[in-house]
């Protein structure tokens, strides 16, 4: 007798950003389906085939193309896999408001976990809750405490005070941090805490170089900020694997973070990788064999699509199924929403089912675990 479909649970999405307040056009669209950077190109006429978007290739041409075409298009009243004009041209029609309402509470996400650390007309965790009908709680990004606090510093010793009074405030009020010191400086850093007086030096040249609004990229304030953030017993999470051109990819291997961990476990703060692709299987070790780490796989599935099975089966080779956490590393569209929910399920769906069909999996451990990944764990980790 075939095994019977679980009831899917709600949603945790631990890793995401905002939703535009407006638009974004049909120009501007295909950027978002990509981590490259875009060159402007003229948007897809209405019945245009997959292709037809500029003169090489297009960003609807690829997993997450297809798959937004796929999940999306029913949901604003177009057939499964429409042509990109079509969708556009349905997009513009409905507005901004009712596409991001629509898709949004069709992702089936109970509760987010946004990261405020990305400038632009973006919604605010509460709008954003408010419009999908869930909860939302802030993660803070580190890099963003020591950028605004060096616009304001009239000097380095104010700066440091600065910033150390804006770590604790945000660990009074918000769910964890973020850190992308994986475009800042790669992950192959100098392991343990730095000493004041290197502190010190760092924020002098720090600050007499930047420029207002400059980003920070100094390893050793990167140092600080990250062992601020790890004594504070709130999970950090950190970027790994995979992002626009702004990283070197070989640097961002989350197995280069192995002394760091090794060097933070005395404090048990939680160290969340980020989306790891294509290191998940790194990833999955790291979470295997030291108690505080857990693995991401958000960003990843989305842009996998029809492959995203396959990767989360990767993941799921080594990873403790109770650190394994969903996330889709939403941006911008809220398409990115409901690809990365929708896909999830299918993958996770068709992985348990095939392993109880198989009498490899119980069912009850299926849905046990199906639990623990799509928001139990995160609800348990953030105190949700």
């Amino acid at each position: 007798m075939p095994a019977s479909t679980p009831t899917f649970p709600p949603l945790v999405d631990q890793h995401c950003h905002g939703v535009l307040r407006a638009g974004p056009d049909p120009v501007a669209f295909e950027g978002y389906l990509t981590e490259a950077h875009v060159p402007q190109r003229p948007a897809p006429s209405p019945g245009s085939a997959p292709g037809d978007t500029g003169p090489a290739f297009s960003y609807f041409d690829t997993q997450l193309g297809f798959a937004v075409r796929r999940w999306c298009a029913p949901v604003l009243g177009l057939e499964p896999h429409c042509a990109p004009g079509d969708y556009l041209e349905r997009r513009a029609e409905l507005g901004t408001a009712e596409v991001t309402g629509r898709l949004l509470r069709s992702a089936g996400i109970s509760a987010f976990l946004v990261d405020t650390g990305l400038p632009g007309p973006l919604l605010t965790p509460g709008e954003l809750a408010e419009t999908a009908a869930a909860e939302a709680h802030e993660i803070v990004r580190l890099e963003r405490l020591a950028e605004r606090a060096a616009d304001t510093a009239r000097d380095t010793h104010a700066f440091l005070a600065e910033l150390s009074d804006a770590v604790r405030e945000s660990a009074r009020t918000a769910r964890g941090f973020k850190s992308v010191v994986a475009y800042r400086c790669g992950l192959d850093l100098d392991p343990v805490p730095p000493g004041t007086s290197a502190i010190y030096a760092a924020a002098d040249r720090w600050l007499a170089s930047r420029v207002q609004g400059g980003k920070l990229s100094d390893p050793v304030l990167e140092r600080h900020l990250l062992w601020s953030a790890v004594r504070t017993g709130l999970p950090l999470q950190l970027h790994t694997g995979f992002g626009d051109p702004d990283l070197r990819l070989d640097r961002c291997d989350p197995l280069l973070l192995t002394d760091f961990i090794r060097a933070t476990a005395p404090y048990g703060a939680p160290l969340i990788l980020l989306h790891c692709y294509p290191y998940h299987r790194g990833a999955g070790y790291l979470a295997a064999v030291f108690p505080h780490v857990y693995a991401d796989f958000g960003l990843t599935l989305t842009h996998t699509g029809a492959r995203a099975g396959q990767v989360l089966a990767e993941l799921l080779e080594l990873t403790p199924f109770g650190k394994l956490l969903f996330s889709t590393d939403a941006y911008g569209i809220p398409e990115l929403y409901l690809v990365g929910a929708r896909l999830f399920r299918e993958a996770i769906t068709g992985l348990t089912r095939q392993w109880v069909e198989r009498g490899q999996w119980s069912r009850g451990d299926a849905d046990r675990v199906t639990e623990m990944i799509a928001g139990g764990t995160a609800r348990r980790l953030y105190g949700l």
